[in-house]
């Protein structure tokens, strides 16, 4: 699997249900795992223990997951719950008609208690061969393998802006950008609909100041 070496192999089978049976979760997040999902297997462990990269800092093991599924989506509440219940960081691998996809997410402790996280934002590649995924092992410890993956899975979307960003403040750039977009388009979407001139002109001053806030960024 992504040309890990045969150390980090686990493949052991998840049956679904371990995610959601005796727990707080929406029914509509069960029938997404019953009718999403065909099977999980947990195929590697990324650690140490399992390969000569040194310990992370902040990453103690990195986790992947294939997911196959029964068609060409998944609902994201489906891995944020996965990722909710592991207390490690995963790379999960969705499979389908030997198409796949690879996703992550920023995740990271909570400041209260190191085994509760957090996932800020998913990533995500197009559908593609296995062989063509763009995720290999870079990095000498734990940390920055995981920080490569991300990295290579955003692409474009996570490109840093100078040298010695961290994945944390390019993370936390991104959210603003697509914060940003998002107030740009409902405010465009409001001054098609304003009749009133003088409104159409303040809206539009704020517009610029917005699209202006972006270009910075």
């Amino acid at each position: 699997m992504i040309g890990l070496p045969k150390t980090t192999e686990f493949n052991k089978r998840i049956p679904k249900q371990t995610f959601y049976e005796n727990l707080d979760v929406s029914s509509m997040v069960k029938k997404f795992f019953v009718d999403q999902i065909r099977v999980i297997y947990w195929k590697n462990k990324i650690a140490p223990s399992t390969t000569n990269l040194a310990a992370g800092t902040n990453v103690t093991e990195l986790q992947i997951f294939e997911i196959r599924l029964s068609g060409n989506e998944l609902d994201e509440s489906v891995l944020e719950l996965i990722d909710k219940k592991i207390p490690y960081h995963i790379l999960f691998l969705l499979e389908y008609e030997g198409k796949y996809q690879a996703w992550i997410g920023y995740k990271e402790a909570s400041a209260s208690a190191s085994s509760v996280f957090k996932v800020w934002q998913y990533y995500h590649t197009e559908w593609m061969k296995e062989e063509e995924l763009p995720v290999k092992v870079e990095g000498l410890n734990v940390d920055a393998v995981y920080e490569n993956f991300v990295r290579q899975i955003a692409g474009a979307q996570l490109q840093q802006t100078e040298a010695g960003e961290s994945l944390k403040e390019t993370v936390e750039r991104d959210a603003k950008i697509r914060d940003l977009k998002k107030q740009i388009a409902v405010l465009q979407t409001k001054i098609r609909k304003e009749k009133q001139l003088n409104r159409q002109m303040e809206m539009n001053k704020e517009l610029k100041k917005l699209k202006k806030e972006l270009q910075l960024l």
